[in-house]
């Protein structure tokens, strides 16, 4: 997590002295080095922040660019942090979190302050159910901002409370039922704590494409509401989180990765940019699914992840993992999605939250390639 002195020069690019005046100027941070006070050493992310801060200078229009895709930073943000293959809460390991911590405590945790969510949510009309939960979501939402008189106070502890109502609202909607407990006990006590460990660690993934159109959302200043049906949108396109629906669609194909594979066509669920090591929410997940009693289900999902290893090269992912749990554990057939955005809600919000305290609208400029003006 640190760097010398002479690292940091180093990765700046500077003399000694240049960067010692960075740090007088406070512009990085240094401190001490324990057991030899003569000696500075710089936070390594202070280090890479003002690298690119220097890099953005020199040619704008390509940082831009790059940082739209898996590139540099594009925002400031306190939430998440991704680093050295492990997932952080403000500073929380998520694979720890997921041990014990439910929903509501990692929502604390992310919204930095008390989320009242033993709070019933506002009566709306109920959407007729049409076997998809997160439509019913996005067509109730609207109603409920509508019936919700606090939904335009966006000041963070308001945004909170509305934040506790709209979770507990898609859970019930998702549960065909008020759900009064604890959010993971929407499918009953039996699969709770299976539940329970996948929402914590599909609670946040730093500035993914459905919390970026949270944030452009919060940022025009729409209610907590709107946000969340905006991020909802994004969340079920085929490349976001219905990569979990196609993985498990795959589970159920005996020979699903080899004939994807023949036809040319995309496999989900193995590899991602952030986690080239493998992504530690399917480490997770994955020991939850083995410890279920449902063993023969068990081996036909390892088989496949073998497979996956093997002839793609690459790790498991968080899709691939939620598509096993689901499976393994006969959860409802839109089970992996679900959790994915039931728990991602939290981390919209805070994303909100985050957002709405800033007062920037998000407003990039494009690049213009078409014809001159005549």
């Amino acid at each position: 997590m640190y760097l010398t002195a002479p690292q940091a020069a180093e990765a700046l690019g500077v003399t000694l002295p240049t960067l010692y005046a960075y740090a007088s100027r406070g512009q990085l941070r240094s401190e001490p080095v324990p057991g030899r006070t003569r000696e500075r050493r710089y936070l390594k992310q202070d280090v890479e922040r003002l690298r690119d801060r220097k890099a953005a200078r020199r040619d704008p229009a390509k940082a831009a660019a790059k940082g739209l895709a898996w590139g540099d930073p594009v925002l400031e943000s306190g939430i998440t942090l991704i680093r050295d293959g492990h997932l952080y809460y403000r500073g929380h390991d998520a694979a720890a979190l997921a041990e014990q911590a439910s929903l509501e405590t990692v929502a604390e945790l992310l919204w930095q302050g008390n989320a009242p969510f033993d709070r019933a949510p506002p009566p709306v009309p109920r959407i007729p159910a049409n076997g998809d939960p997160l439509g019913m979501c996005q067509a109730t939402l609207p109603l409920a901002g509508a019936a919700d008189p606090a939904a335009y106070d966006l000041r963070p502890s308001a945004v909170r409370h509305s934040g506790a109502r709209i979770v507990r609202l898609m859970a019930s909607i998702i549960a065909g039922r008020d759900v009064r407990g604890p959010i993971h006990t929407l499918w009953g006590q039996k699969v709770g704590e299976v539940v329970r460990t996948a929402l914590v660690l599909c609670a946040d993934h730093e500035l993914n494409v459905s919390a970026f159109s949270a944030r452009c959302t919060a940022s025009a200043g729409a209610s907590p509401y709107d946000v969340v049906t905006a991020a909802l949108a994004t969340l079920k396109g085929h490349r976001h989180g219905g990569q979990s629906e196609r993985a498990a669609a795959m589970l159920l194909e005996p020979r699903g990765i080899e004939d994807r594979l023949r036809r040319g066509e995309h496999v989900p669920g193995f590899g991602h940019p952030l986690y080239p090591d493998g992504d530690p929410r399917a480490a997770v997940l994955l020991r939850v699914a083995e410890a279920s009693p449902n063993q023969d289900l068990w081996r036909q999902v390892r088989r496949v992840e073998r497979t996956g290893r093997t002839l793609l090269d690459e790790h498991p992912n968080v899709d691939f993992a939620l598509a096993a749990v689901a499976r393994v554990y006969r959860l409802p057939r839109h089970a992996p999605i679900i959790l994915f955005a039931l728990g991602r809600t939290v981390g919209w919000i805070a994303h909100a939250i985050e957002q709405y305290s800033s007062g920037q609208l998000i407003r990039p400029r494009a690049h213009y390639n078409g014809p001159p003006p005549e």
